[in-house]
């Protein structure tokens, strides 16, 4: 149901682009199958808006749901007055997809290498992963690709952003984290609408990561609160560690010149050390405390370690920027967008030299 002319208006307007935009967002395949599927993915979460505010004003509404979604909006508005993202009609409207996830990309990697299989579209370029609006889709296809002999992961999302082509809307599978979660979220996916580049996967989600993060730290002292805990960022930047000095290692074996079966024990090896480094670090400096287990102890290849490369790979780049600007937002993405505008080696090497700088 759509209970705002404005939203109407809207969609008559740019529903025609549904299935190139959701095919380009959602990295798809040729098939017309693939391409109706997201067009009628992005059809049905479009229809599912409604305003913010007048849910707000609904006495009959969930006093839970009405919190947060006034939460929501607090952080939106903080977005664009102390942030510098863009001031739109994006997470003022709201939708429940009665799902936990709103799509599931499915990463997918050859057997020896931590190369992403691309999916290109025109105008957003190549994206390292396809989606999919339901999870017995993204697991068929994630089937037919190890028939390949392909490593793939599939991985849940909370969100997505359609790049400012629609309103975005808050999703229900956004409430199911706490606070300050939920308002990262706001950041990182207004932060895709501010800066997007075709081709880059790694700095788009990258840029996106420090613009939450840096974004939650000013949320949260404008709110009067304390540094976000610090032991949990330590752990999970320390996980991130083990995980990305196992992609190196990975790579390395991956040039090596092994028959198959060597260079397939060889990989399980190097599994089997990450999940042994990881014990080691839970046991002696975390306590016994194990917030990575489940992900550590099932099954593991290339395609699982993907998003860390993707998510977390330039981050520091990004706030060793933010600090050279001396923390002005609007300088901060005037830089970013140059270096958005350098060749893929230009940008690489730019980056590295941010980071050599820390």
């Amino acid at each position: 149901m759509l209970p705002s002319l404005l939203i109407v208006l809207l969609d008559r307007i740019r529903r025609p682009w549904v299935p190139v935009l959701a095919a380009w967002l959602l990295s798809g395949c040729s098939s017309l199958d693939y391409y109706g599927h997201l067009a009628r993915g992005q059809f049905e979460l479009l229809r599912a808006r409604q305003p913010v505010n007048e849910l707000l004003a609904d006495p009959a509404q969930d006093p839970t749901l009405q919190r947060r979604l006034a939460l929501a909006q607090e952080a939106r508005t903080f977005a664009s007055a102390q942030l510098a993202l863009p001031d739109n009609g994006s997470y003022r409207v709201y939708a429940d997809i009665h799902r936990p996830y709103v799509v599931w990309n499915l990463f997918a990697t050859p057997e020896f290498s931590l190369e992403s299989q691309n999916h290109c579209f025109p105008i957003a370029g190549c994206v390292a992963y396809r989606g999919f609006y339901e999870l017995g889709r993204a697991r068929g296809a994630a089937a037919l690709l190890k028939q390949e002999g392909l490593d793939t992961w599939v991985g849940g999302v909370e969100a997505y952003s359609t790049l400012g082509w629609f309103e975005d809307p808050i999703l229900s599978s956004m409430l199911r984290w706490d606070d300050d979660r939920l308002a990262a979220l706001i950041f990182h996916e207004l932060a895709h609408q501010r800066l997007y580049v075709p081709d880059d996967t790694a700095f788009n989600e990258s840029f996106a990561s420090f613009v939450e993060r840096e974004g939650l730290r000013q949320w949260r002292a404008s709110r009067g609160l304390p540094p976000k805990d610090d032991l949990r960022r330590q752990r999970g930047d320390a996980f991130v560690e083990l995980v990305m000095a196992s992609r190196v290692r990975l790579e390395q074996l991956y040039a090596r010149d092994l028959p198959a079966e060597a260079m397939r024990q060889a990989k399980q090896a190097e599994f089997e050390r990450l999940r042994r480094d990881y014990r080691a670090l839970r046991d002696a400096e975390w306590g016994g405390v194990g917030p990575y287990d489940s992900w550590v102890e099932g099954p593991m290849n290339n395609a699982k370690l993907l998003p860390f490369g993707l998510y977390d790979h330039w981050v520091p780049a990004f706030a060793a920027l933010f600090r050279e600007v001396e923390g002005d937002w609007s300088a901060f993405y005037e830089r970013a967008g140059l270096l958005g505008r350098l060749s893929t080696a230009e940008r690489s090497k730019a980056l590295e030299s941010l980071i050599a700088k820390r």
